[in-house]
C-alpha cells in the first residue's frame, strides 16, 4: 500500500492512504440528518491539516492516537483543504503517544484560490456541496484497534516542557513537547505520557 505525506495532498485527490497523529478533536456539529461530524487537526512529519470524520469514528478518536486512514479524498470546505474518509474508506488506530510532527506547515490554512485547483472537478464546486456529498461517508467507515506498534519511536533529543491547547476546546491532557533542532527548525517530537485509555472495539 502506498502512503501519501500530508504536504503532498492536493484538492480533488482521491484514494489517499495516510498515517497521522491526532492533535485536536473539535466539538461535534449536528447535521439536519441528526448526524455528527467532527473536524480533527492531524499531523505527520511533513505538515498538518484538518480531517472531517463522521459519526462513531469521530467519537472514538482522541488526541495522541496514531491513525491510518485509507481510501480517503481531499476537497475544499470554506476555502480550506480538508481530508475526508471515502465511502469505502477505513480508519484504524495503529498506535499512540509518539510521532514526529510538523505543525508549521498547515495545509488547511484558508486559501480562496483552492477551489480553482480541484483536480478533475470544475471550478464552480462549492464548499457546501462538498459537505453534502461527504455526509454519506461516515456510515460505512469502520474503526478498529490493531496491535501494531507506533509508527515512530522516541528520539534522544532533549528540551523544555511545554503545554499545548486543543482537543475538545481544552488543554491537551498528559503530554509534553520536545523540540528537535532540525535544519529548518520546523519539526517537533511529541511524547505522550502513557495513561489509561478506553480500547476501541471493531
Amino acid at each position: 500500500m502506498e502512503y501519501v505525506l500530508i504536504k503532498d495532498i492536493r484538492p480533488g485527490q482521491k484514494n489517499i492512504n495516510v498515517v497521522f497523529i491526532v492533535l485536536e478533536v473539535g466539538h461535534p456539529t449536528i447535521t439536519k440528518e441528526n448526524r455528527e461530524v467532527r473536524t480533527l487537526k492531524v499531523a505527520d512529519s511533513t505538515a498538518c491539516m484538518n480531517v472531517s470524520i463522521w459519526d462513531e469514528p469521530g467519537t472514538l478518536l482522541m488526541p495522541g492516537d496514531i491513525v491510518r486512514l485509507t481510501k480517503g479524498y481531499a476537497s475544499v470546505w470554506r476555502n480550506c483543504l480538508t481530508l475526508y474518509s471515502g465511502k469505502t474508506g477505513d480508519i484504524q488506530k495503529i498506535g499512540d503517544f509518539c510521532m514526529v510532527i510538523n505543525e508549521q506547515l498547515n495545509m488547511s490554512e484558508p486559501n480562496p484560490t483552492l477551489s480553482n485547483q480541484l483536480v478533475g472537478q470544475g471550478s464552480s464546486t462549492s464548499g457546501s456541496n462538498n459537505s453534502n456529498n461527504n455526509s454519506n461517508n461516515g456510515a460505512s467507515v469502520r474503526s478498529s484497534l490493531t496491535t501494531q506498534a507506533p509508527v515512530a519511536t522516541t528520539s534522544s533529543a532533549t528540551s523544555s516542557k511545554e503545554s499545548g491547547k486543543g482537543g475538545n476546546g481544552g488543554e491537551h491532557n498528559g503530554f509534553f513537547l520536545v523540540h528537535n533542532h532540525s535544519d529548518n527548525g520546523l519539526i517537533r517530537q511529541v511524547f505522550w505520557q502513557h495513561k489509561e485509555r478506553t480500547s476501541w472495539s471493531g
